[in-house]
């Protein structure tokens, strides 16, 4: 099969990078390496890959600390949000699309989580890395009100535009399991059943009890 695609925990505080690439043409991006980008070149390197890319889904230190490192022993190419502070080489535009070999990686912004935030989808096998956007029964923190409503459009936005059953990839394990769909946190995700968007303001200030009332991870 052409495609490659791993997960591999990056450490901190759980964080998942991923390789994405086209064994045939022998390219790959690196997904947020952060903070041990050498575990994701190696593997490239065992699948005789070269990096070409080294993409950020956002620009929260946690994602961007090892690009480096990455760019050090690959010099890939640094992509992000094209009007992200974070130093980079490429500046993707919302809807944007990058080929890595004969695979295409669409980006949607998704600010709210952070100002930066894209969500990196692959309509030849409907994958999409979420960042902290989307994560296993549960999404990324805001700050304000004003992040939390430009958060809410977010999310409908990935679900009017994505089909529901798009693998969910996110940038840190911190749910039951690694992986989801979207047709699974449609059902599953306290966040994502929200009908409205004052539903889901109320759901942020009381997260924690609510969290505990249910169980939940």
């Amino acid at each position: 099969m052409s495609l490659v695609f791993e997960q591999i925990n990056m450490g901190g505080d759980n964080n998942l990078g991923y390789l994405f690439g086209d064994r045939n043409a022998k390219t790959a991006a690196l997904i947020d390496p952060s903070y041990n980008p050498e575990a994701l070149i190696e593997r490239a390197k065992q699948q005789e890959l070269n990096i070409d890319w080294i993409i950020n889904t956002h620009g929260h230190h946690d994602h961007v600390n090892g690009n480096a490192k990455a760019k050090e022993l690959t010099n890939a190419k640094i992509a992000i949000y094209d009007k992200s502070t974070i130093e980079h080489d490429y500046g993707i535009k919302d809807n944007e699309k990058l080929q890595i070999g004969s695979f295409t990686l669409q980006f949607i912004f998704t600010p709210g989580h952070y100002p930066d935030h894209m969500v990196i989808y692959n309509p030849d096998f409907d994958i999409a890395m979420t960042g902290d956007h989307i994560f296993v029964g549960k999404i990324g923190r805001t700050t304000s009100e004003e992040t939390s409503r430009l958060q809410y459009d977010s999310l409908n936005r990935v679900y009017d535009e994505l089909p529901l059953n798009t693998t969910v990839w996110p940038g840190h394990d911190y749910g039951c399991r690694p992986s989801s769909t979207l047709a699974l946190e449609k059902e599953c995700n306290p966040f994502i059943r929200c009908k409205t968007v004052e539903e889901f303001l109320e759901l942020k200030i009381h997260w924690p009890t609510y969290k505990d009332q249910n169980g939940l991870l």
